[in-house]
């Protein structure tokens, strides 16, 4: 059974149950799930923890093993095992199996790590655990469920704040929700059950929003202009590679052509041929409806340009050149906007 991260805390309060799988990563929700199940275990009388690593040397009879030891000190058996890569393996996946059958009230199984796909979701193993258990995937918050996100924790912390204030926090936070976290605990240090002023906030908060490349290409193709500028700003200032970025462009214009290419034919898109999952599709398709295929040809041109001037490494201002690259992929027109990357 999934569940999402911010309904784990009803689900818990129910009780227990034998196996736990949270995977994801976004570290911050991670924590505050594992935390809970964690806490939880130990109010019930899982009060000793038995940690396993499935890395590189790892015997999956250590697991079996874990099952089958009794404690001097409890008869409750707390089992946590991470995946460092999200997949179990073969034999890993015949011993989850076999230890899945085998689990009882006086045992507690947590399997975490990192993000997975649908590949390991349908894997057996993966099942027959989240069918006597439950499954959490912790992916990164955006728009609305990163508000309500920072709703809640304010809630929590008896915090007011005003719509623009808790949009602040956002801004200052977004991408990085341990920052959030943390930002919101100072909050409530300073200024405890209270009503929180914007400039309260503004004065408290560090700017410690961090981005991805994809989250700028997903930003870029929606056509939102002031958040790709601070996205682009704010992975400059972490010294990211402006080769990596130019090659993720590269990547996003090609398959903007063949989506053009298909459009034009007057078929309708088989998205998935493309590998464009359901909450990609708006995206492109606002980029499709905004560019054309004379400003495809155009974005191309100066791809191959930047490309060359970056790998020649003649630009001394690289970003500045790729912030005229996304405005491109934007729809603004640069006639008269002097490329001030020299």
């Amino acid at each position: 059974m999934q569940i999402y991260p911010n309904q784990f805390h009803q689900d818990i309060k129910k009780g227990l149950r034998p196996c736990y799988l949270v995977f994801g990563d976004e570290p911050q929700q991670k924590f505050d799930v594992i935390e809970q199940i964690r806490t939880q275990a130990k109010s019930k009388g899982f009060d000793e923890r038995t940690t396993l690593v499935a890395d590189t040397g790892f015997s999956w009879n250590q697991l079996l093993e874990a099952t089958q030891s009794m404690s001097l000190f409890s008869s409750q058996q707390f089992i946590e095992l991470e995946l460092p890569t999200g997949k179990p393996g073969t034999e890993g996946s015949k011993m989850l199996q076999e230890v899945a059958a085998k689990l009882n009230p006086d045992m507690l199984l947590l399997i975490h790590g990192p993000k997975i796909g649908k590949d390991v979701q349908r894997g057996k193993w993966f099942k027959v655990l989240d069918e006597i258990g439950a499954s959490t995937l912790c992916y990164p918050l955006e728009g609305r469920q990163l508000s309500t996100w920072i709703n809640q924790q304010l809630t929590s912390h008896q915090l007011s704040v005003s719509a623009n204030g808790a949009k602040m926090i956002s801004d200052f936070c977004e991408g990085n929700l341990l920052a959030a976290k943390q930002e919101i605990d100072k909050l409530a240090l300073l200024y405890p059950h209270q009503s929180v002023t914007d400039e309260q906030i503004e004065r408290a908060m560090v700017d410690q929003s961090r981005f991805s490349v994809f989250q700028l290409v997903d930003v870029m193709l929606n056509g939102e202009s002031t958040r790709c500028i601070k996205m682009l700003y704010r992975l400059e200032s972490e010294g990211l590679e402006p080769n990596i970025i130019i090659w993720a462009l590269v990547r996003e214009w090609e398959q903007l052509w063949n989506l053009k290419a298909a459009e034009q034919q007057g078929q309708p898109i088989q998205w998935q041929r493309f590998g464009i999952w359901r909450n990609k599709q708006a995206v492109y398709q606002n980029a499709m409806q905004r560019l054309s295929l004379q400003q495809l040809e155009s974005i191309q041109h100066a791809l191959s340009q930047a490309d060359l001037a970056f790998k020649q490494q003649v630009i001394s201002r690289p970003y500045v050149k790729l912030c005229h690259l996304c405005m491109m992929f934007m729809g603004v027109n640069l006639a008269n906007i002097p490329l001030l990357d020299k």
